[in-house]
């Protein structure tokens, strides 16, 4: 199992959460819906270039929206597009960009230097 917390504070930001593998990005782009997420809840997977975590949009309870709303464009939700959207809950680090607006993909991606991955055998 593995434990995402901030770098900057420690504070933790999901729950344990098993490797897997991403599906394919969505190929329905501007249908004007939000479309499912792009791995399933409790799990994470790493980007190609070991830059980011790629996780469930409900996997990250100890995130907050960016408090500058520049940062949350879209229309039907967040289009990702204007750096990082989501800060830790505690400090208010950048840590994650959301997508989830209709021609997005729907994930949250933490950005691997923001975040810490502790990892624990299952019990």
């Amino acid at each position: 199992m593995t434990l995402f917390t901030c770098a900057n504070c420690k504070h933790p930001l999901t729950g344990d959460l098993q490797e897997a593998q991403a599906s394919p990005a969505s190929d329905h782009l501007s249908d004007h819906r939000i479309a499912d997420p792009r791995i399933a809840q409790g799990t994470y997977a790493t980007s190609y270039d070991a830059t980011l975590f790629i996780l469930h949009p409900d996997d990250v309870p100890g995130t907050d929206l960016h408090p500058n709303s520049s940062r949350r464009n879209g229309c039907c939700g967040l289009d990702g597009q204007d750096g990082p959207n989501l800060v830790c809950a505690s400090c208010g680090a950048d840590i994650a960009t959301k997508e989830s607006d209709c021609w997005t993909d729907n994930l949250v991606a933490l950005i691997a230097t923001a975040v810490l991955r502790s990892t624990k055998s299952p019990s």
